[in-house]
């Protein structure tokens, strides 16, 4: 007689066929219970996980003041970053004496400290702030917000180098590197300090007064020669038609914006026939807007005075 369904269905040691046993009641093979996890194996499940990133997140946000998603986007590492990382990171930057603004702003501006190695890069650098440039624990704090990027230079190629060639320039004595220049520390030495040097050389000053120039105003070691020097002296001599040795007695000139102070000013004065030697660049620069029109005020009246 031939196998019909239902009798296939009935005789079979696997239950009915057509009411088949839902899967979650079926036994799993009773030799596989007891088996140990394989070792360094972690379950976490994707909830688990999620919970976790997110966390990670409201840290990032909440405790440090980070941008989670611009800092993600530049340090894709910061992904697989465990919290505890960041936390360690969070006490560290504390323990120099910054304050939750200044980690914030630290952070933000570069986040690859959030992934970096403490031992390789940032205590190296504290540790080379404190002991060999001599930096006062307490003015950690301004060495660090005025320059981020020391936590991030390697001492024996960036730091150490440029430390030593400032040393051999003048930098020593009243002179010393402080918490205010150690901006310079990042620069590169043939690269950056070098070509700005020669620049100033190259206008006319010798190397004393060059050194001299840059010891009054250490700023100057921080301006671009295309950007700064370069367009600034040549608008001093072309447009204003000063001499170079006005730089001499006033390198301060540099620091001002050409475009929202020195031409305008400039200007100023030759639409009220004011010539270049009128006024020094100092009196023509420092002075608040206020100031410098009652100066030229000044200067009118007189001019007219002496012509009755």
């Amino acid at each position: 007689m031939p196998l019909t369904l239902t009798m296939l269905s009935f005789h079979s040691p696997l239950g009915s066929l057509t009411h088949p046993k839902p899967l979650q009641t079926l036994n799993p093979n009773p030799a596989l219970r007891f088996l140990p996890p394989v070792a360094g194996t972690t379950y976490i499940s994707g909830n688990d996980a999620g919970l976790r990133f997110r966390e990670k997140l409201l840290f990032l946000e909440h405790d440090l003041g980070v941008n989670s998603l611009r800092a993600l986007s530049l340090n894709p590492s910061l992904r697989s970053a465990p919290l505890s990382s960041l936390k360690s990171l969070s006490s560290l930057l504390s323990s120099f004496g910054l304050l939750q603004s200044d980690s914030s702003r630290v952070l933000s501006l570069h986040p690859s400290l959030l992934t970096a190695d403490p031992s390789a890069s940032i205590l190296p650098a504290i540790h080379f702030l404190l002991d060999t440039v001599s930096i006062p624990f307490l003015d950690l704090r301004l060495s660090i917000n005025r320059c981020p990027r020391l936590l991030l230079s390697s001492v024996p190629d960036r730091l150490l180098p440029s430390f030593n060639f400032l040393r051999g320039l003048g930098f020593v004595g009243r002179h010393r590197i402080t918490a205010r220049t150690t901006v310079l520390l990042i620069s590169d030495v043939e690269e950056t300090l070098i070509p700005k040097l020669d620049f100033v050389q190259s206008l006319g000053f010798s190397y004393t007064d060059t050194v001299k120039l840059v010891l009054r105003m250490p700023s100057l070691l921080t301006f671009s020669v295309e950007k700064n020097f370069r367009p600034k002296v040549e608008f001093l001599v072309g447009e204003m038609g000063r001499e170079i040795v006005d730089l001499k007695e006033f390198p301060q000139y540099f620091a001002y914006s050409l475009e929202g102070r020195i031409k305008p000013r400039h200007t100023m004065m030759v639409e009220r026939g004011f010539g270049s030697s009128s006024i020094s660049l100092g009196e023509m620069l420092k002075a608040s807007d206020g100031e410098f029109r009652e100066r030229l005020l000044e200067m009118r009246l007189s001019s007219v005075g002496e012509k009755l």
